[in-house]
């Protein structure tokens, strides 16, 4: 009765998230009344409070973690933003076709994806496309390549995508093994959309904006440009080094990063009028960040650990387990339901599911769970972290990502699956 309640919750929130703009209702509020539903409802049916109220706990440290990171990764970025430092990459971007542009944007946020987070790299992508394309249309068929190239590009490295570092963390996943195994299947899923994005957009120029309304005329110089582009990427490169170094979670390492940019800043600016110097303050880039977007996450994420806490997603892995039977293809099908539910707690109950007695170190399963559950994501616009922060940047509509990007994921998706069995296979 609790489990059937729980699914029918969620259902009828995730529908209303999917359904935002018929209904004119905002994402967030859907998710924030399913999470409250959900939570509501366990407390309700279950005798053990505090037990319910831990696991509450938990799940919101978990949930704060990965919001605290997406505010400090979306602060550094506006920043940077602030001062114009984009027009360091802008300024070196020659091509005048929108095909030789999503080329170049795809390739860059496959690696760069790699180096940093997939969701890092959306947030500085989207940001980027904002100041080459001024057709909102472009725009978002930029958007959905790069959400595809994010995940495609974090798959690979243990550093890349949250469920691969979990499988990396819990020893399922050797760094050098999935590298080398994941590598080219994670190429063919971003090349096969990219070329047929590209080819849709083959003949079109790039339109680009005009200067920006907002800058009141304010000119940054080259030296205050570079200095907070590149100090701002080095601190979203570093926070992979600092989560190895010290073992501490990837938020102190953005927050710690935004403290050193903050004092930068300041010390940048010491010297200058306070009224001209306040729109290059880390206070101002706070209040341009999109909220809402983060509000969003919070109850999408929280909602899904109702159903983690419940069992629910154990019982649909071993449901799976049961009916189907063949590993690669429940691998396949926890790929694509990664595209509706959440793929970390997908990953973690498949971690529960099989022993590390049973399947070893670097077996097919793991290497073919942090393909499938890293890329499948990008199959619909609410599936991975990438796809929630592009859809809040650029306030892409759920049915408008399903028309025109969802089938170039998936295509993508089964050329990297047929990749990976044939490396298998020749083995």
């Amino acid at each position: 009765m609790l489990t059937t309640a729980l699914v029918l919750v969620f259902v009828a929130a995730y529908a209303a998230i999917a359904l935002e703009h018929p209904l004119k209702i905002n994402k967030s509020a859907s998710a924030l009344l399913g999470a409250g539903l959900l939570w509501t409802i366990y407390a309700m049916a279950t005798a053990d409070h505090p037990r319910v109220s831990a696991e509450l706990g938990e799940s919101l440290m978990g949930t704060a973690q990965i919001v605290f990171f997406l505010m400090g990764a979306m602060t550094i970025v506006e920043v940077v933003d602030a001062h114009n430092g984009f027009q360091v990459i802008t300024e070196r971007i020659r091509t005048k076709t929108l095909p030789s542009l999503l080329w170049l944007v795809g390739i860059v946020a496959f690696f760069l994806s790699a180096i940093l987070d997939n969701l890092t790299t959306t947030i500085v992508m989207v940001s980027l496309m904002r100041k080459l394309l001024a057709r909102r249309e472009d725009r978002l068929f930029f958007a959905g390549i790069i959400v595809i190239a994010a995940n495609a590009g974090g798959a690979w490295t243990p550093i890349g995508d949250v469920t691969t570092t979990m499988l990396w963390i819990g020893g399922q996943i050797t760094a050098l093994e999935v590298m080398k195994n994941v590598f080219l299947p994670s190429v063919a899923s971003l090349l096969v959309p990219l070329a047929v994005t590209a080819f849709a957009l083959r003949g079109k120029p790039v339109l680009a904006p005009t200067e920006r309304e907002d800058d009141d005329g304010v000119v940054t110089s080259a030296f205050e440009r570079n200095l907070m582009f590149f100090l701002g990427l080095s601190i979203l490169v570093a926070v992979p080094v600092f989560k190895t170094l010290t073992h501490l979670p990837p938020f102190m390492g953005i927050l710690f990063g935004l403290g050193i940019l903050w004092l930068v800043g300041d010390l940048v600016h010491r010297h200058k009028d306070d009224d001209y110097k306040v729109r290059f303050t880390l206070a101002h880039a706070l209040s341009k960040i999109d909220m809402s977007s983060l509000v969003f996450f919070i109850g999408i994420l929280l909602c899904v650990a109702t159903l983690e806490h419940t069992h629910v997603l154990a019982g649909l892995a071993q449901w799976l387990d049961a009916t189907i039977g063949r590993q690669d293809l429940i691998v396949i099908v926890i790929g694509m339901v990664s595209a509706v539910v959440d793929n970390v707690p997908l990953v973690a109950a498949s971690m529960g599911m099989y022993s590390l007695a049973d399947f070893p170190p670097d077996h097919f399963l793991w290497g073919f769970m942090a393909y499938c559950a890293g890329t499948g994501g990008s199959i619909l616009v609410i599936g991975s972290a990438a796809g929630v922060a592009a859809m809040g940047m650029e306030k892409i509509d759920f049915f408008w990502y399903m028309r025109k990007i969802s089938g170039l994921a998936l295509l993508g998706y089964f050329a990297g699956v047929a990749i990976y069995l044939l490396q298998q296979h020749l083995a």
